[in-house]
């Protein structure tokens, strides 16, 4: 797991980027080994912090953007919607695998003189 930071308008400090490089490093075992997590923490007028993360993989890119006013309440929140992104992502993959395994079995299996 590679992780880049960037922050803009603000300064992260040591304590906010282990908490980050912790709660990422939950969920990087959903994650290719070679995937690049890029956390951007910006600080609007208001005082509330935007945190976006990027995770780059070999053929797919995960996005999730959230706005509160730490930084641990908006990583929280992004770890929740890349989990869900995932899990998600996976789970199409495995289902469009198995509709096409059951549509070969179907086409190997059935006769041609089989009325429907």
């Amino acid at each position: 797991m590679r992780t880049t930071f960037l922050a803009k308008d603000c300064t992260i400090r040591d304590s906010e980027r282990e908490y980050i490089e912790k709660r990422l490093s939950e969920i990087s075992d959903l994650f290719h080994t070679d995937s690049l997590f890029d956390v951007e923490v910006d600080m609007d007028k208001k005082g509330f912090f935007r945190v976006e993360v990027n995770v780059r993989e070999p053929h797919d890119l995960t996005r999730a953007e959230e706005t509160s006013k730490s930084v641990e309440g908006s990583i929280d929140m992004v770890i929740d919607k890349l989990r869900v992104q995932i899990v998600r992502e996976k789970d199409r993959k495995r289902d469009l695998q198995e509709r096409g395994a059951r549509s070969i079995k179907k086409g190997l299996v059935i006769d041609d003189s089989a009325r429907f």
